[in-house]
C-alpha cells in the first residue's frame, strides 16, 4: 500500500489504474477495466475516487511545442532582492499570469524560483526577458539556459 498525505492508502488496482491512466489518458473505461480485471462500474468509482481525493488532478493533452511554432525552451532562475512573504506573493502572481510560464518551481540554493518557459524564437525571448520578466518588481538577478534538446520529458509518477 502507498501512503499519501490526506487521502486513503492506494492498493495495486489504484496504483495499476493510475499508471496507465498517465500513459492513456484517453482509454475507454471498458478497456481499462478489462486491463485490470475489473467491472466497469468499479473502475469507474475507483477513478471517481482518486479524482474526489486529488489523486488525479485533471486531464490534458500534450501539444508538439514546435508545431505551434514555438521553437525555445529555457529555463529561467530568479532570485528576489527580498524574501518578505509579500513581495514573493507579488512576484508570484505576476509570474503565473504569464502565458510564456509552463512551470514555476519556488527552490532552494542559489536561486529562489526556476521557471519553465517557451518562446516562438531569440526575439520572444528578448520581448519576454525585457518586457514582461524584468519590470518584476523585486527581482535581484535574471539567469536564462536555452535548452538545447528535451532528452526526457515529464513522463508519470512511478505509482
Amino acid at each position: 500500500m502507498v501512503e499519501s498525505s490526506g487521502t486513503e492508502r492506494l492498493d495495486k488496482l489504484d496504483r495499476e489504474i493510475l499508471t496507465i491512466l498517465q500513459r492513456e489518458g484517453r482509454i475507454a473505461n471498458a478497456e481499462l477495466a478489462r486491463r485490470v480485471n475489473l467491472s466497469p462500474p468499479a473502475v469507474h468509482a475507483r477513478i471517481r475516487r482518486l479524482e474526489a481525493q486529488g489523486v488525479i488532478r485533471g486531464y490534458g493533452a500534450r501539444l508538439d511545442p514546435e508545431k505551434l511554432g514555438y521553437d525555445m525552451l529555457c529555463f529561467v532562475q530568479l532570485s528576489l532582492q527580498m524574501h518578505a512573504t509579500e513581495k514573493m506573493a507579488q512576484v508570484r502572481e505576476l509570474i503565473v499570469a504569464m502565458p510564456e510560464v509552463l512551470e514555476c518551481h519556488h527552490v532552494t540554493g542559489e536561486y529562489d524560483y526556476l521557471l519553465k518557459v517557451v518562446v516562438r524564437n531569440r526575439k520572444g525571448l528578448e520581448q519576454f526577458l525585457a518586457n514582461q520578466l524584468a519590470r518584476v518588481p523585486g527581482l535581484a538577478r535574471i539567469k536564462t539556459s536555452l535548452v538545447l534538446n528535451e532528452v526526457k520529458q515529464a513522463g508519470g509518477l512511478p505509482v
